[in-house]
């Protein structure tokens, strides 16, 4: 929370906007952290908990495209970005043998000033939630850790009749809201206790592989390897290191051991040579692998309930084909908060934040499925690549 305010803030009035208020965000992940960040710099009093009780962040890097470079600027934080994580002009495609096919130049987007931002880029994802969590730290906000809602009411009243909401938390308190903002991820508790009819999320028939390697100086650009039975691309994520993605079809969703996963994934790439070949050597049974088959849901109805909001996978969870969560979990933050400086209450702000975002976020739900679907038909690259290029000519438009 901001500054030294106690957790007993006295209960006020709406006043013109939605400063001044007392939000509570659940989750800290990228989606949580943005939306605590921008509604914090609008004035508000934020508090953030997340479960966990120690930072575990898992996943390995992160692909940044030009829209998502928008949404960081936005956020305040690019110098950061940049200073910490690798900045490139587009992908560079390769067939099995390494050899190079085509250098796609990815577009650029204008900064606020008007001089271009960088087209692609990627960083560790630890290294991007560190920078969240300083900015917010520089606001005077910490992050309340193994902390639990375990029921969230609505029946608390302002002066004025506005309904706020009544938290319980795992530590026996409980708190009153003017806002909650559930950015807890794709099987997120609180979306549970809100909307216990929601639908589980959908298994794709894919699994994602990905694993931070060290950086050779000939990774400059994304690389993308077409052709094989498996998808697999190079990310640089620092000046050291970059991550292998390798996406794989799988109908079942297959237990695989932890003890076994170096192996799986060195036999995955045992079809392709040139750089990948080199690659393939360096992982071993040290090497932290994230293996994830791959889910999607997208919530058709409404995010948000009374003073109760969704944001990020909590409310549109969407595969890694077009390389976006991270950049529409951005962007969800800095809607809302753009929603809440001239709403006359919560129920409002979450109700434009929903029509802003809910086109644009289902389009990238649904064109990454329709890829994915492209890649299990071994589709060929050109039909792939125009799917791709379509949607992030989409997602280029202004938010």
């Amino acid at each position: 929370m901001i500054g030294t305010q106690a957790l007993d803030w006295a209960i006020g009035g709406w006043t013109k906007g939605m400063q001044d208020k007392r939000i509570l965000v659940v989750g800290a992940g990228i989606a949580g952290l943005s939306s605590a960040l921008m509604l914090a710099k609008n004035g508000n009093d934020v508090m953030v908990i997340d479960a966990q009780d120690n930072w575990e962040i898992t996943g390995a890097g992160l692909t940044i495209s030009g829209p998502s470079f928008r949404a960081i600027e936005a956020l305040g934080i690019l110098s950061d970005v940049m200073n910490l994580g690798h900045t490139h002009l587009g992908i560079k495609v390769h067939d099995t043998h390494g050899h190079l096919l085509k250098t796609l130049i990815s577009p650029s987007i204008a900064a606020q000033n008007g001089d271009p931002l960088p087209g692609a880029g990627g960083i560790l994802r630890s290294t991007l939630h560190g920078i969240l969590l300083k900015h917010l730290s520089l606001l005077g906000i910490q992050v309340q850790m193994g902390l639990k809602c375990t029921s969230i009411t609505q029946d608390a009243l302002t002066p004025d009749g506005s309904v706020r909401a009544r938290v319980s938390f795992s530590d026996q308190r409980t708190l009153d809201f003017d806002a909650v903002v559930v950015g807890e991820g794709l099987y997120s508790n609180s979306r549970h206790l809100l909307w216990p009819q929601t639908p589980s999320p959908t298994f794709t028939g894919q699994a994602c592989w990905r694993v931070v390697l060290a950086r050779p100086q000939s990774v400059d650009h994304r690389f993308f390897f077409l052709g094989g039975t498996v998808k697999v691309g190079l990310t640089p994520v620092s000046s050291e290191h970059m991550y292998l993605f390798l996406l794989e079809s799988i109908p079942q969703n297959a237990h695989r051991k932890t003890a076994e996963l170096h192996v799986i994934l060195k036999h995955l790439l045992s079809e392709f040579s040139g750089e990948l070949s080199q690659v393939r050597q360096a992982i071993n049974a040290q090497s932290h692998i994230v293996y994830r088959p791959l889910e999607s849901h997208f919530l058709s109805d409404s995010w948000s309930t009374g003073c109760v909001v969704l944001v990020g996978d909590a409310a549109h969870a969407t595969t890694p084909q077009l390389a976006s969560g991270a950049g529409m979990a951005m962007e969800d933050g800095i809607v809302l908060s753009e929603e809440f400086l001239s709403a006359k209450d919560a129920k409002e702000a979450f109700h434009r934040y929903y029509l802003r975002r809910s086109k644009r976020c289902k389009m990238v739900v649904q064109n990454s499925l329709q890829i994915g679907q492209l890649e299990l038909e071994r589709a060929s690259a050109v039909e792939q690549a125009q799917l791709v290029e379509s949607s992030l000519a989409q997602l280029a438009a202004p938010y």
